[in-house]
């Protein structure tokens, strides 16, 4: 099979192949060949691919728990791990099995309400007599035969133990070259993987994988991992293993790194390691030849770097999130006095929307499946009238004052005589825009459509001060609209890559958000029961873990004093709460204590 040919196979599926996404796609340059003489030997070629997907964040099917109903986005993109699947064995049939290895960049058992469940509802680690369940995910991807697959930092939402079963329970090593046992400081994890490509009557193309995860899991899953495992930078490991990889007589380096290629970090300066460093891994370690990136969730379909002491080129592609593409890497390789040589690599996305789901996937986990959505379908309690998450990016909305509202009643109940005194108050994002609980019947669906991340509850001491700037750092979130300017809702909001996620609205206090201020001088009229704020008053804060440990980077919050800490997750109080009280009544907690102003003129 000539190169024309193999490459060509990439696209045989019917998916179409997607444009890049954030950043712009730069091909990978062919390297010069020279042509045999008339005496020479033509030279021995061969061709392999590696598929990546990153971030599936167990999505088996296309399916959506918090709707119901089959996943639907604007951009006709479909999810799940069943349709990449179709896509696979396709790649495999038109190449030959032989010629493709299957790896992921990570984030793969946290996610969605199937990950929840087998997290928490019917544990894989076990519990109360009966056999553990084995998790989704495993069964899918050993079932697709995948070859590795990196750490992602959701990987420790739930705690060590789970992860240790979810890795033994796969066909494929979990990789984490920069994740290290904090008392030794050795590897933790596998940090490789050596993987043979056969070749007929020529010595095999050895391919090293290594895996590199994120070091803010260190930061976001504090509680779990702290004393137990530490995580360094991405180039630093990478400058450690690429050589020996190249030492064991690897031909082929490749990457799975769970970073984004922006070189950016969400955290200042509370980690010495940048968060989306492939781009700088690619830039600053010789030897490695194609780097699949994830954590983002962005598609890039192919980007090259070039690294600075080679000049070699370098190419990176990350295939967005959820299982909506697959990337592609194809190598080319000469046989040079007796070792391959590669002397080309390019990439390419493709989207699996167009497939059907794969049937032994299907038939692995339909039942599990229908479990999940009998399960998040089971009603909990009432509400007296719809609560909707559509403007509460802009407004002080009573869906969100129910998120206030358990935060601050369970943090009430657990806080010492001496910090019971304080004021309280409650910080928290409005994460989903489309978040909806309906009049009558609440389900669990509908509490996690609204809370979508497993996070833990904390209590943390903030003076006034401190609040003052945690609540600026919020605002920051809205675009500058001088007074007498309309306002557009739809270029308000997600100002300096400020993503709803990151945006936490308070109860408890009242404010006033001057979008038309500058930044670090919005925040008006701070005040607790009618009284200004004084700068030294001390707050107790209830918060979630990912915000409490330094998540999105806000001041103050990741070293202040813990008056409260639970390992029980928000949205399952949320649960909880309905379940208890029967009826979601909004006259029970919702206050208008926020709004957006231009100068003293209400926005809306």
């Amino acid at each position: 099979m000539n190169r024309r040919d193999f490459v060509q196979k990439s696209a045989v599926t019917g998916a179409a192949v997607a444009a890049a996404g954030a950043l712009s796609a730069v091909p990978a340059e062919a390297a010069s060949k020279k042509k045999p003489g008339k005496h020479e030997p033509k030279p021995r070629t061969w061709s392999f691919s590696i598929l990546g997907t990153t971030d599936l964040h167990s999505h088996v099917f296309d399916w959506d728990y918090y709707t119901d109903a089959e996943y639907t986005d604007s951009k006709g993109n479909s999810v799940g791990v069943a349709r990449l699947a179709t896509l696979i064995k396709q790649q495999r049939a038109a190449k030959g099995k032989d010629r493709v290895l299957l790896v992921d960049a990570g984030d793969i058992i946290q996610g969605t309400s199937l990950a929840y469940y087998y997290a928490r509802v019917d544990p894989i680690t076990g519990g109360e007599g009966h056999k553990a369940p084995k998790h989704p995910m495993a069964i899918a991807m050993n079932a697709m035969k995948y070859d590795a697959a990196a750490l992602g930092n959701h990987e420790f939402n739930y705690g060590i133990e789970l992860l240790r079963k979810f890795e033994k329970s796969c066909d494929f090593p979990l990789l984490g070259a920069n994740a290290l046992d904090a008392k030794t400081l050795k590897p933790a994890f596998e940090p490789y993987t050596v993987k043979y490509i056969k070749v007929p009557g020529a010595p095999d193309i050895k391919v090293g994988i290594l895996g590199l995860t994120n070091p803010g899991i260190a930061i976001w899953d504090k509680d779990n991992v702290a004393g137990k495992l530490a995580f360094t930078g991405l180039v630093e490991q990478a400058k450690k293993y690429v050589p020996r990889l190249r030492a064991l007589g690897c031909d082929v380096v490749f990457l799975t790194d769970h970073s984004g290629l922006d070189g950016s970090s969400s955290w200042g300066d509370s980690l010495p390691y940048i968060e989306n460093a492939s781009n700088l891994v690619a830039q600053q370690v010789p030897g490695i030849d194609a780097i699949l990136v994830g954590h983002t969730h962005v598609e890039v379909s192919s980007y090259t770097v070039t690294n600075e002491e080679t000049g070699k080129d370098v190419v990176l592609s990350e295939p967005y999130c959820y299982g909506m593409r697959l990337t592609v890497f194809d190598f080319e390789l000469e046989l040079v006095r007796g070792q391959w040589k590669v002397t080309d690599v390019a990439a390419q996305t493709l989207n699996p929307n167009a497939l059907e789901e794969d049937k032994e996937i299907t038939k692995l986990l339909k039942a599990d499946h229908e479990l999940v959505v009998k399960y998040v379908n089971t009603p909990v309690g009432t509400c007296t009238e719809e609560l909707s998450g559509a403007e509460a990016c802009w407004k002080d909305e009573p869906i969100m004052d129910f998120i206030h509202e358990v935060q601050m009643k369970t943090v009430a109940a657990g806080l010492s005589a001496a910090d019971a005194a304080l004021p309280l108050i409650s910080v928290a994002a409005p994460f989903s825009r489309t978040a909806d609980i309906p009049a009558g019947d609440v389900t669990i669906r509908d509490i996690a459509g609204l809370y979508i991340y497993d996070n833990t509850l904390y209590g943390k001491k903030l003076t006034g001060a401190q609040l003052k700037d945690y609540l600026e750092y919020a605002a920051k979130y809205y675009a500058l609209v001088p007074s007498g300017t309309a306002v557009d809702t739809a270029t308000l909001t997600n100002a300096n890559s400020f993503w709803d996620y990151m945006y936490d609205t308070a109860a408890g206090v009242s404010y006033d958000i001057d979008i038309a201020a500058a930044e670090g001088s919005r925040i008006k009229n701070l005040s607790y029961n009618g009284t200004a704020v004084a700068a030294d008053q001390v707050f107790v804060v209830a918060v979630n873990n990912y915000r409490a440990n330094g998540g999105s980077g806000y001041p103050h919050i990741a070293t202040a004093d813990i008056a409260y800490s639970s390992t029980n997750e928000i949205r399952q109080l949320m649960i909880d709460y309905v379940t208890t009280t029967g009826t979601l009544d909004p006259a029970d907690f919702a206050a208008l204590n926020w709004r957006l102003v231009q100068g003293s003129t209400p926005v809306f």
